[in-house]
């Protein structure tokens, strides 16, 4: 019985592989490839400080630690509206936190219960429950030359 199950489980594999790797190489993307990708920030609440963008390619760090992104910019606000371009950035799979550094100490203020004080902003503006949000909620994929998105900045408290 134990040789038959093997059998089975062998043709099964045998039959399936050719599409098994159609389909990967369709999902596959070409990493010498490259693309920018154009943010721009909407609803900045003043021009006090900096505004930062970090690119992510893992959600380790994400999405307030800029020292594990894949790049990261930042600049003085001049406007309630900005706009990041992000160049030569290999397809795949990305997702991008944006920070309205207030006091421009470099780092997103929180209070005592860990909560923002700061502006934030993610890329696809998801929903965010307890915890702050996550990679998977903020992924979008690179895999054209030129990639256009709008991320609005949330302020959980009032001015300061």
């Amino acid at each position: 019985m134990k040789k038959f199950v093997m059998f089975v489980v062998a043709l099964f594999f045998t039959a399936t592989a050719p599409l098994l790797a159609e389909n990967a190489s369709q999902a596959t993307v070409d990493p010498t490839q490259t693309g920018s990708i154009t943010v721009y920030i909407t609803g900045l609440r003043n021009l006090n400080g900096m505004v930062g963008a970090s690119l992510y390619a893992s959600k380790k760090g994400f999405p307030d630690t800029p020292e594990r992104s894949y790049a990261t910019l930042v600049k003085k606000i001049t406007a309630t509206e900005d706009t990041f371009v992000f160049e030569n950035v290999p397809y795949g799979t990305y997702a991008i936190s944006v920070l309205h550094d207030e006091n421009g100490n470099g780092k997103m203020d929180k209070n005592f219960f860990g909560l923002p004080t700061e502006g934030c902003g993610i890329s696809t503006n998801p929903k965010i429950g307890m915890g702050g949000p996550k990679y998977n909620d903020s992924v979008f994929t690179l895999n054209s030359k030129q990639l256009e998105m709008t991320i609005g900045m949330r302020y959980l408290f009032k001015n300061k």
